[in-house]
């Protein structure tokens, strides 16, 4: 018996774009997985407040809880229930660079109730550049979101190599047409008393030294 097609909505078409990002908030609401174009590759994400959900997006890529899984959010403000606290250094580099390609680490507010992996009281909180992916966010919150990709194969950087990879493991797929440059985002952890950069990529060192106001080390 064949598996029923997995839907695919065209973004291009603006019809197809709400039926499909309405189909989207429905499915992540029912703790499903759904794969979204970023402004860095194509996502697989649900909602960040699922344990289940979360798993099944681990189980997905064949990956375990040894990486926990980034946040998606969908506007400034969202990170201020999410985290312990916003330092002035964090607020500094999300006005310059969100959305975009920095992914912040900060402690994560110990009230909440999520379980993105082995995080050890971090998250790591990125608004991306991309208009599927900020209204999704906006209409359903913060989604766990992780590249939509098998562990080990490339990333995709298309809905068609996403779907190639996860198939039926996901609900459905927004097609946004291809991503952009498919670069990294750049990780700056704020957990300890100075920042440090773990990844350069999308923003450079030197960007980010320059809005901090001193050196960041890389590593």
């Amino acid at each position: 018996m064949t598996a029923p097609a997995v839907p695919v909505y065209d973004c291009s078409d603006p019809d197809a774009r709400i039926e499909g990002l309405a189909a989207a908030a429905r499915a992540v609401r029912a703790g499903q997985l759904v794969v979204l174009p970023t402004d860095t590759v194509y996502g697989l994400g649900c909602d960040a407040f699922s344990s289940t959900a979360v798993r099944s997006l681990l189980a997905a890529k064949h990956r375990g809880p040894d990486m926990p899984v980034p946040v998606l959010v969908g506007s400034w403000s969202t990170i201020d229930g999410l985290v312990l606290g916003v330092p002035a250094t964090a607020r500094s580099l999300i006005e310059a660079f969100w959305p975009g390609g920095l992914s912040l680490v900060l402690p994560h507010a110990p009230s909440l109730s999520w379980d993105l992996g082995s995080t050890k009281g971090t998250v790591m909180l990125r608004m991306p550049l991309h208009p599927v992916a900020l209204e999704l966010l906006r209409e359903v919150g913060p989604m766990a979101v992780s590249s939509a990709n098998i562990s080990g194969r490339p990333p995709a950087s298309t809905a068609a190599e996403a779907l190639d990879q996860l198939a039926s493991s996901v609900a459905l797929y927004l097609d946004g047409g291809p991503s952009g440059d498919p670069v990294a985002s750049t990780i700056v952890d704020l957990t300890g008393k100075q920042p440090r950069i773990l990844r350069e990529g999308a923003v450079t060192r030197a960007q980010v030294s320059e809005v901090v106001g001193q050196d960041v080390p890389l590593g």
